[in-house]
């Protein structure tokens, strides 16, 4: 007699929340749709309507992804699921920090700076669903739901982050593919999916950390793309080219994009890592859950970390003589840089506050940045 399998658990609905009603001070992203990719020029025509965003933001939006909206909104109810269970549960495949591995659940356990306030949000991070993951631990919730996240996880790098890896090697007049073979999907690397709450916060709490509930950041380093789906909670704010916060608003259907600081370096800052963060929420939506989805990519494990021989960086003055003449053997690795990284980030009782600019420089052999931002 086959052995019995458990059925999956009927989830609720994600009942995503109204936008708000109040007037912010809206970032004017320009918004990239994906559809026009393979028409012909689709792609030159995109890469010239990414540029500005690309070299001066640092964030955009894309639509037209051909990501149905109920898978996305499926991944949103398995995500609020998950965070419901009891902690216990939640607990038994936490991310180790010790040795820098980002997989697994992460609990809001440290305090802020030195503040008696504690962080208000939780994440899981899943890896691919490749072969070279399949010994990976996962959260029995989660594998039972495992034969959705994983072509959803597949699709959201073919048609999102594939493009636009395409889309920046035209800019660079590049070969096509030079940054899709670099983050390829079949190779190790250790891109994820995540999902992400941040809890509701008292005003007093608040109040004392600036109503920041993520400090100014770029994308630590560890990654070279992010894609944030459409989230309706308002929190996320950037730093402009004309260095002002503004306020990113969701787009239906859309997905917020930004450049991270490895494509950065890989670019020698030609395409640009911005500034940002997260804060309270507008007033009427402090008392909301701020649920989200994420897609990070990140470079292959073997993948050296020098700049690209790009003739745009070339023409522009970007590359060096010692950029031209760097040595594969002694650059850093994809791998080597981000498990470092992330233990550097994390591996830590409370979360750090830049004092002054020697705090906020990491550094591994040839790649260095800054993660903290006064």
């Amino acid at each position: 007699m086959p052995a019995l399998i458990n059925p999956k658990p009927n989830l609720e609905p994600f009942d995503r929340p109204k936008e708000t009603t109040e007037s912010l001070d809206w970032a004017p992203l320009a918004i990239i749709d994906l559809s026009a990719f393979d028409s012909p020029g689709g792609k030159e025509a995109l890469a010239r309507q990414l540029k500005d965003a690309l070299t001066r933001w640092g964030f955009w939006v894309v639509t037209g992804t051909g990501i149905p909206q109920e898978q996305v909104d499926r991944q949103l109810a398995i995500a609020n699921a998950f965070f419901k269970l009891p902690i216990e549960e939640k607990r038994k495949v936490p991310c180790d920090f010790s040795v820098g591995n980002y997989f697994g659940y992460r609990e809001p356990t440290r305090f802020i700076g030195n503040t008696d306030v504690k962080e208000n949000m939780e994440m899981l991070n899943l890896p691919k669903s490749t072969p070279d993951y399949d010994s990976v631990p996962r959260h029995e919730f989660i594998k039972t739901f495992q034969d959705e996240i994983a072509p959803f996880h597949r699709l959201v790098w073919e048609n999102v982050i594939r493009k636009l890896f395409v889309l920046f090697a035209i800019i660079l007049e590049l070969p096509e593919n030079y940054f899709v073979d670099r983050h390829s999907y079949d190779v190790p690397s250790e891109d994820h999916l995540r999902y992400m709450i941040y809890h509701p916060r008292s005003a007093e709490d608040d109040k004392k950390i600036n109503e920041q509930w993520s400090v100014g950041h770029t994308d630590f380093g560890q990654w070279s793309l992010t894609l944030l789906f459409a989230q309706t909670v308002a929190a996320l704010q950037i730093r402009t080219p004309d260095n002002e916060w503004k306020w990113v608003k969701p787009v239906e259907g859309g997905i917020t994009c930004n450049a991270a600081d490895t494509i950065s370096f890989l670019t020698k800052g030609y395409i640009k890592s911005t500034v940002h963060r997260v804060v309270r929420p507008p007033a009427d939506q402090t008392h909301l859950e701020r649920l989200g989805l994420f897609y990070f990519a990140r470079p292959g494990d073997d993948v050296p970390m020098l700049p690209a021989p790009s003739p745009v960086l070339r023409r522009e003055g970007f590359l060096t003589k010692e950029d031209e003449t760097a040595s594969e053997e002694d650059a850093v690795k994809g791998y080597e840089y981000v498990r470092a990284r992330v233990k550097n980030v994390h591996d830590r009782k409370a979360t750090r506050i830049a004092v002054n600019t020697e705090d906020t420089v990491f550094k591994v052999k040839n790649l260095a940045v800054q993660d903290l931002y006064l």
